[in-house]
């Protein structure tokens, strides 16, 4: 059987909106590329449904907010991010609909990306293994938002509030796909995706009791690598790539 090459990603872009539901998922799947990618000189701002506030049962969310918060900011700065913005919907329990798209809607109008940056929306990771009820809303108001942020007369009060359409997004990339299309050679930005995740070390610890770093270096790599072997057998984060 011959197995489906990777395309490399589109290049001839400037700036990019992440969009995703909680600290760590883009340092879980794409900041190898990322950092790739500012080192290139081109934009990246990420916008985060939650702080991550009901992701650790040992840290009370009104504790775990800000710290988780802070972790995703420094880790934003490991790989050339300086801007990093939260929509303060609830952690555990974001819901797909309008009032969600309306704020990624007015996120990308704020930002005028080309390309738009998000992660698994589908029910699973592929097989069994279930995705998370945010990141599927997430996924999938980004997905959505992407048109809604070219139509004025979709929410129009962010007309009113100064934020005028936005029909330049070319792509939605979506990390964490079980059908992925494209791929970026990770081999770059490797070792700020393992200090990138390191940031969230409140996290890791209560996620493995193994070494932090041994268990970033491992996670990372062995996807790097597997995607590779559809990539020229080069280190890769992979991406479904819709166009618009």
């Amino acid at each position: 059987m011959t197995t489906t090459q990777l395309q490399p990603m589109p290049d001839d872009w400037r700036r990019a909106l992440a969009v995703v539901a909680h600290p760590d998922d883009l340092e879980y799947g794409c900041s190898a590329a990322i950092a790739a990618w500012t080192d290139e000189g081109r934009e990246v701002v990420y916008v985060l449904a939650t702080r991550g506030e009901a992701g650790i049962d040992t840290i009370e969310p009104e504790r775990c907010g800000p710290l988780r918060e802070r972790e995703q900011r420094a880790s934003a700065a490991v790989v050339g991010v300086s801007e990093v913005e939260f929509l303060d919907h609830e952690d555990g329990v974001v819901e797909y609909g309008t009032a969600l798209r309306r704020d990624i809607a007015a996120a990308i109008r704020r930002h005028r990306p080309e390309l738009v940056i998000t992660l698994n929306h589908r029910d699973t990771w592929g097989g069994v293994a279930w995705n998370t009820p945010d990141h599927v809303a997430v996924g999938r108001a980004t997905l959505d938002a992407a048109g809604d942020a070219g139509n004025r007369w979709i929410f129009p009060e962010l007309v009113e509030q100064g934020l005028d359409p936005w029909d330049g997004v070319r792509w939605v990339a979506v990390a964490g796909s079980s059908t992925p299309t494209h791929a970026v050679d990770a081999t770059p930005g490797m070792e700020r995706a393992v200090a990138s995740l390191l940031e969230h070390r409140s996290y890791i610890e209560v996620l493995t009791s193994e070494d932090p770093e041994t268990y970033v270096r491992g996670f990372l790599a062995q996807h790097a690598e597997r995607t590779g072997e559809r990539f020229g057998d080069r280190p890769a984060v992979a991406f479904e790539l819709f166009s618009r």
